[in-house]
């Protein structure tokens, strides 16, 4: 153990465990990347009030080719040539719809940027709040190697964006890093895309063949997937001394926040061997037991998805098979006091239908959604209560809670959610516009009935969350981004769930934001304080201007507190966390 003062870094020692715009269309160099043992010295960057400070230098990844045996060698020639000569000029007559479409998909503040070292000494404006000590990052798609084919927003590596804050010497530093996952690592070392592309290639008959080539390199050794396909681009969870990057194609990946808020990747995360199994990108932390609770779902063999829950130091307590008749499209769910609430949508995965030469993520319109309601504490899945909820896509649950029935008193579980409709529609490029709506569904315990009811009609809000020291016990505030014009965010919003109200922070002409991180202050002596106590931070990309900051809004008051200009371009993501000073401290590099 020993014990590291950080240079140019906020004020506090931790003892940290060690073991022996202009319109962007993505060009990236097809490059050899190695990721080094050991991160090489940050060169020295120049002050941030410079003018027309220029992207710093990158350090680029570099992984030495594959070794290949004589044998291997021939495959691999054989593989590459059919490969050319036949998947790809089918694929160039193939007219793409916009959802897979790298040209659009990847426009503008969509486009992928390089990894960047640590910079310090960013300009801050306004005073970074006092308990805003500690590293926010956040997740998202930034695809290494030029796609070659179809792409979707969901299908990019996974590159992670932080800021570290300094508030008691108002000090921000920033840095980016690819998670290195065994894709990625893979991919980068042949030198251009092999692995297929869950959403944006394989469709009917062509991914078909995508897929018929990758088990082919796979027989021969020339890529390895048993180490991982996921990309872990999505979801960013703290727990146990570990940020967890996911994405529900794989197990989560360990991110190191280094010293200087530098980045540097721990590999896959299997709960030191308690899992083998990918897990969904949005667990939830009980705030009162500090349970960890999650889902895994396998769209190729039963059964179709598992439960999990690990105690407070990652041991896991238990493992539930949840009977499905065919896997369902679950990227989040919710926990309630004393239950864990499983949606089982509409839109299912139906690997048959690429065969009819169709996309194997579908809407059913024979299947009625629905709600599992399981105790936290049973052993199996026999005492689950599932309550149908037709019409129903929610592609996130903000939070869940339990309640009696003001007349009857029954036994009411309240769930808040995003409604989507159409519901498949981010996967298959559907005409009709877009609705996400922020929407209440009340399952009645014992009737088994359930109502919804949408909450603020007329704006698309996604990409939110809750007080998250109230995850499962009722709250009042959800904090939003507005999904306007989808999918860029034009502001935030802050709902009061009981009267529906709308307070708006908007960035302004062509600014655009994302994800709204919620971090609750605390009064003195470790106090909690009311439930709208906090800030927000967000990225926001200034088109106009071509800069990108992060913002730190009042979520009392929805009024900017403070903003850090960025050194880099900042492309548009996904889902974000605060580590604070204190969590910092207790990570583990084991």
């Amino acid at each position: 153990m020993q014990t590291i003062q950080p240079l140019n870094s906020p004020s506090f020692s931790c003892k940290i465990l060690i073991k022996p715009y202009r319109k962007n269309i993505i060009n990236l160099p097809r490059r050899r990347i190695l990721v080094p043992s050991s991160p090489s010295p940050s060169p020295p960057v120049p002050s941030m009030s410079s003018p027309n400070l220029a992207e710093p230098k990158i350090f680029p990844l570099k992984i030495d080719p594959p070794k290949l045996n004589p044998f291997q060698k021939i495959a691999s020639n054989a593989l590459d040539m059919l490969e050319k000569s036949v998947v790809t000029k089918l694929e160039e007559k193939h007219k793409l719809n916009r959802t897979v479409d790298p040209e659009i998909q990847l426009e503008g503040n969509f486009a992928p940027v390089h990894e960047s070292p640590v910079q310090h000494g960013l300009e801050v404006v306004g005073q970074i709040p006092s308990n805003l000590t500690g590293v926010y990052v956040r997740n998202g798609a930034n695809p290494l190697l030029k796609p070659i084919n179809g792409h979707h927003l969901f299908d990019g590596d996974g590159m992670i964006h932080a800021v570290k804050l300094d508030s008691e010497n108002n000090k921000a530093s920033y840095s980016c890093r690819f998670t290195r996952t065994s894709r990625l690592v893979q991919e980068a070392s042949i030198g251009r895309p092999v692995f297929p592309k869950p959403i944006g290639e394989l469709h009917g008959h062509l991914g078909l063949a995508r897929l018929a080539l990758f088990f082919a390199r796979a027989s021969f050794g020339l890529v390895d997937a048993s180490k991982g396909t996921g990309v872990a681009n999505a979801g960013l969870i703290y727990f146990n001394g570990r940020l967890l990057a996911m994405s529900e194609d794989d197990l989560p990946y360990n991110v190191i926040i280094k010293e200087d808020g530098d980045l540097e990747s721990n590999g896959r995360y299997n709960f030191d061997g308690q899992i083998n199994d990918p897990l969904i990108a949005h667990p939830k932390v009980d705030p009162i037991t500090g349970e960890f609770y999650t889902l895994s779902y396998n769209v190729l063999k039963k059964p179709f998805l598992k439960f999990f829950k690990f105690d407070t130091c990652g041991n896991k307590s238990r493992e539930i098979s949840i009977s499905l008749q065919n896997p369902s499209m679950i990227h989040d769910f919710a926990i309630t006091e004393s239950h864990v609430i499983i949606p089982d949508y509409q839109v299912v995965f139906k690997l048959s239908e690429m065969i009819r030469g169709g996309s194997p993520v579908i809407h059913d319109p024979n299947k009625v959604s629905r709600f599992g309601v399981l105790s936290k504490d049973d052993h199996d899945e026999s005492r689950i209560r599932w309550i149908d909820v037709p019409n129903c896509f929610c592609m996130h649950l903000w939070n869940a809670w339990e309640e009696n029935h003001e007349e009857l008193g029954d036994k009411i579980i309240m769930i808040i959610g995003s409604c989507m409709s159409p519901p498949d529609s981010i996967f298959s490029g559907s005409d009709e516009p877009l609705r996400s709506e922020l929407t209440q569904i009340r399952l009645n315990l014992r009737t088994g009935e359930s109502t919804r009811q949408i909450i603020v009609s007329g704006m698309d809000l996604e990409a939110g969350q809750v007080n998250k020291t109230r995850l499962g016990r009722k709250t009042r505030y959800a904090f939003m981004a507005i999904a306007e014009p989808w999918p860029k965010c034009s502001g935030l919003a802050k709902v009061d769930l009981v009267t529906g109200n709308v307070t708006k922070f908007l960035y302004g002409d062509e600014r655009f934001g994302g994800e709204p991180y919620f971090v609750p202050s605390t009064k003195e002596g470790g106090g909690e304080g009311e439930e709208d106590d906090g800030y927000l931070m967000s990225y926001v990309r200034d088109e106009r201007k071509e800069k990108s900051e992060l913002i730190i809004v009042n979520a009392k008051h929805m009024k900017q507190m403070a903003l850090v200009k960025l050194p880099k371009r900042v492309p548009y993501g996904f889902h974000g966390t605060f580590v604070s000073s204190q969590d910092l401290c207790n990570q583990s590099s084991c």
